[in-house]
């Protein structure tokens, strides 16, 4: 029988990661697959040891050293731990999606300014709010949920938080007002469009259901299908959560591309199961 391990991360205390788990792992089940759950730090990565390995692994989480372990064994790991690395950092994603010609909000990559150090007075964030404007977004290059993505709105709190953020990567990005607190996640599996809902949110600038937003079905338009389906090939990813924005005449623009996405909102939300489509595009691509 073939056999795969699900994991996530253990340091993490919230259900959703566990019942983000249970889904595809209850999906690999119905299939005729044997899944076994696994908390990242459950696989011990001893590089002098022998390991029984199952026959492909599915990454729910962001430990990419793990996967790229597991895929240095010969195990096949969905997505490719490169594919979460490139996404995991908004800055060298938005560098893949500039590279494919992929629209999105104006976005200048932040540059490397070592902990305790200030470019302040180098004129080089003047030409910043020049180019941009206020308000615009800071996103920091690791964060998920909507964390870590700050709307700022006059230039106080711009330099207090570029001063915070030394050390940090991170981009500046244009403040798309049209899609304030609304955007449409859609979940691409293989190439092909599974699921998608429109978020909205009265009461924040961002549309994520963990910072309070609402979600409803959404039937989308050719230009939003393409984009999506645009978006996770030019990152490679074979699973993705794209979330898409509405531009100032309502075209879609790429927000961010999600490599790990969570897939129980939209099943809640359309009543799709993106981990049935997840583990057949996985035992077809094996055969």
């Amino acid at each position: 029988m073939t056999t795969c391990w699900v994991i996530y991360n253990g340091s993490l205390v919230s259900d959703k990661f566990a019942d983000q788990a249970n889904l595809v792992a209850e999906a690999a089940e119905r299939a005729g697959v044997r899944a076994a759950i696994k908390k990242n730090y459950e696989v011990m990565m001893d590089l002098s040891e022998a390991l029984a390995l199952p026959d492909f692994a599915v990454m729910l989480d962001k430990d990419i050293l793990l996967g790229y372990f597991l895929k240095s064994r010969g195990v096949p790991v969905y997505n490719d731990p490169a594919i979460i690395d490139l996404c995991d950092n908004k800055a060298t994603q938005y560098i893949r999606l500039a590279e494919y010609g992929l629209p999105m909000p104006k976005t200048i990559i932040a540059p490397k300014v070592y902990p305790n150090f200030s470019i302040r007075d180098s004129g080089y964030f003047e030409r910043v709010i020049a180019h941009i404007g206020l308000p615009m977004i800071i996103k920091e290059g690791h964060g998920s949920f909507g964390m870590k993505v700050y709307l700022i709105e006059d230039e106080a709190a711009f330099y207090k938080k570029v001063e915070e953020l030394s050390g940090v990567d991170f981009v500046f990005q244009e403040f798309i007002a049209s899609s304030r607190g609304r955007d449409i996640r859609v979940n691409v599996v293989g190439e092909r469009i599974v699921a998608a809902m429109y978020r909205h949110s009265e009461t924040d600038f961002r549309a994520n259901i963990t910072n309070g937003g609402k979600a409803s079905p959404i039937e989308l338009t050719d230009a939003q299908q393409k984009m999506a389906l645009d978006a996770a090939k030019a990152v490679g990813a074979v699973f993705a959560g794209v979330d898409l924005l509405y531009g100032h005449n309502e075209e879609p623009l790429v927000c961010e591309v999600n490599a790990a996405a969570h897939i129980r909102n939209i099943l809640n939300v359309t009543g799709v199961n993106v981990a049935d489509a997840m583990i057949a595009y996985i035992l077809e691509e094996l055969q």
